[in-house]
């Protein structure tokens, strides 16, 4: 397989599946018992809006999908998001955006605030060959999840003790439709982690960790390359990704064969 040439068709394809898997992924935070982290998704338009009352981070209070003709819709985000008191940021890719929403951005006080990069790759159809002493295993187990949430904590930057909180928020992506969580060990001792979702013909690429002794030793390299065979397996005819500009994610994602998408605009 030749990876395709970005057309407007494949772009809006590409970023479509982030915001459904990212969707599915709030979706499963919210349908806990009694949504006890006040999750919210908002359509405005072609847009989605999230909201999670318990978790401030960008990530989970942000706008996915706005373009060109969703402008209007500007004001009803801004009442969304101040009504709950919280900070928010607005994903502009160049999938039917211009100066019509730009200028919008611009009279409603907002800015660009930050870069974020978009890749695309092909599945793989060879099983990866990893390192000896790196292994992939895919969890599919509540019994299995306790050290995936520990290395997804302590990847994160966050102290042990947030552990719970990694628990209870992304248990409910274990055997969800579309989803698929690994984790690496290496010499045996759990390392790293990774989630992938599968929608169709594109999988994505959708979270990666490894704790910060184990950086440096190829565990991302390895989870790459078993998600990109897994997608091959699925059917799936591409895979997509997103990283921080220039970072040591996007390093690896392009070292895997991904190409640059295109480099969002990040607005706040």
């Amino acid at each position: 397989m030749i990876l395709p040439v970005l057309t407007s068709t494949l772009a809006a394809q590409i970023q479509q599946s982030e915001t459904d898997y990212l969707t599915s992924r709030i979706q499963s935070i919210l349908e806990r018992n009694g949504n006890p982290e006040g999750v919210e998704i908002a359509r405005f338009g072609n847009a989605a809006a999230f909201y999670i009352r318990t978790m401030p981070w960008a990530l989970f209070n942000s706008v996915k999908g706005l373009s060109d003709e969703d402008s209007d819709q500007l004001e009803a985000i801004l009442q969304f998001y101040r009504s709950r008191d919280r900070a928010f940021q607005i994903d502009i890719d160049p999938v039917r955006s211009g100066s019509r929403l730009f200028t919008a951005l611009a009279e409603k006080g907002l800015h660009q605030t930050g870069f974020h990069s978009v890749l695309y790759g092909l599945p793989k159809q060879e099983p990866p060959a990893s390192q000896s002493n790196i292994k992939i295993t895919e969890i599919t187990q509540p019994s299995e999840f306790d050290g995936f949430a520990e290395i997804h904590c302590l990847g994160s930057g966050m102290p042990l003790s947030a552990k719970p909180h990694f628990m209870n928020n992304n248990i409910g992506l274990l055997n969800r439709p579309g989803w698929k969580l690994f984790l690496a060990t290496l010499d045996d001792v759990p390392a790293g982690v990774a989630v992938m979702h599968i929608n169709g013909s594109i999988a994505s690429c959708t979270l990666a960790a490894t704790a910060p002794e184990y950086r440096n030793h190829g565990i991302q390299t390895a989870l790459i390359q078993r998600r990109l065979y897994e997608a091959h397996l699925a059917g799936c005819q591409l895979v997509a990704s997103q990283a921080s500009f220039g970072s040591t994610s996007q390093n690896n994602l392009e070292r895997a064969g991904f190409r640059i998408a295109w480099t969002r605009s990040v607005w706040g």
